[in-house]
């Protein structure tokens, strides 16, 4: 998921940087200067995607990915409500619709790809804790007992 995530906001990015007037109807008037935020948006996109490629800057780039997808929510509603029509885009409900169901569906995404969070697939990723706080690592040992544990009894 994570390499099918990186080249659809690479692809996104370039389409911001190369159909940047395109894309000027769907600013939300209480944006300023829409121009160089759909620009910077591109450029944030591409980012992200190779981030998401690295070890290094895989978590950030899944926290800058998630957050963008929040804030152009803004920008899809003006696009459906509006009937703003763009070019190469459909403007009927069969688009809009699963779009902007989809929009959280990018957040969680980018997040699972990050390796920030597991959910719904558990395994250890992100936090590297299961259900109740234990361990899924099994290169990890069991932690000891707490004070609280119920005592084990051994047989002599």
């Amino acid at each position: 998921m994570r390499y099918g995530l990186a080249a659809l906001y690479l692809f996104i990015g370039a389409v911001h940087l190369v159909a940047t007037d395109a894309m000027l109807p769907l600013m939300p008037g209480w944006v300023p200067q829409p121009r160089l935020v759909i620009l910077a948006t591109g450029l944030c996109e591409i980012a992200g995607a190779i981030g998401l490629l690295t070890g290094r800057f895989r978590r950030a780039a899944a926290i800058g990915l998630a957050l963008y997808a929040v804030c152009v929510y803004p920008a899809n509603l003006k696009h459906a409500f509006d009937h703003v029509h763009v070019d190469g885009i459909p403007d009927s409900w069969w688009y809009h619709g699963p779009r902007l169901a989809f929009q959280p569906v990018f957040v969680w995404a980018a997040l699972w790809a990050g390796g920030l969070i597991d959910w719904p697939f558990g395994g250890g990723r992100g936090s590297g804790q299961g259900a109740a706080g234990t361990s899924r690592d099994p290169a990890r040992p069991p932690a000891a007992p707490g004070p609280d544990a119920p005592a084990t009894i051994r047989e002599p």
